[in-house]
């Protein structure tokens, strides 16, 4: 019972911590981008690469750094600390975009984000890629996990070639029914990493189709 009663506590602050995400549904922006068709035969693993961060994936990250934050801070020494380590540990805001930028750098030759396009188009890299990503982690209102990683590639000219992405949905079961003990309920919170993990291997095996095709 005190285990419930610590974990609704956390998960009531997670959700009124993240209360300003915004919803993130349809399709993604893809901002200044023109989406003319090129050739997929345009990517080749000997090209420069510069990449934008889309308002999305800027919104994502932030969401991320507040979760885990609380998931860190919040009621401190008040949870136990399988649990606290599990929501700390699936919430984590770099393992995303640490794992999207080392499958980019492995599969051209160099591989550089900017802050705008106007600086991007200064740099004149050889392909362009627009970076989507979203996640959706438990809170008191939501049992559905979500990963969802989508990269956008044009030319130097500014137009699409193609799109990488990986994508995956779970439901977790409820962590909020009684008499659970600590190490079930730590895992079955794991499970938003196991989520983030599975969409980064299959944007990981679109990629690299991409590359072949090219």
């Amino acid at each position: 019972m005190r285990t419930l009663i610590q974990l609704c506590s956390m998960l009531l602050m997670l959700g009124a911590a993240l209360l300003t995400n915004p919803a993130i549904a349809g399709d993604l922006r893809t901002g200044h981008l023109l989406p003319i068709v090129a050739s997929v035969d345009s990517l080749q693993p000997t090209q420069s690469v510069g990449v934008l961060l889309s308002d999305y994936t800027r919104d994502n990250l932030s969401y991320l750094e507040r979760y885990h934050d609380m998931a860190l801070n919040g009621a401190k020494d008040a949870l136990d600390s399988r649990i606290r380590a599990a929501f700390v540990n699936s919430s984590d805001p770099e393992l995303a975009m640490d794992w999207l930028m080392h499958s980019l750098q492995g599969s051209f030759v160099s591989v550089t984000v900017y802050e705008t396009l106007d600086a991007l188009l200064q740099a004149h890299p050889d392909v362009v890629v627009m970076l989507d990503t979203h996640n959706q982690l438990l809170t008191p209102r939501n049992d559905q996990v979500q990963a969802r990683f989508v990269a956008r590639f044009y030319d130097a000219n500014l137009q699409y070639i193609a799109k990488a992405e990986g994508s995956v949905q779970r439901q977790v079961p409820s962590v909020w029914v009684r008499d659970k003990a600590a190490p079930e309920i730590a895992a079955q919170i794991e499970q938003q990493r196991d989520v983030q993990l599975d969409a980064l291997k299959q944007f990981d095996a679109s990629l690299k189709a991409l590359i072949r095709a090219g």
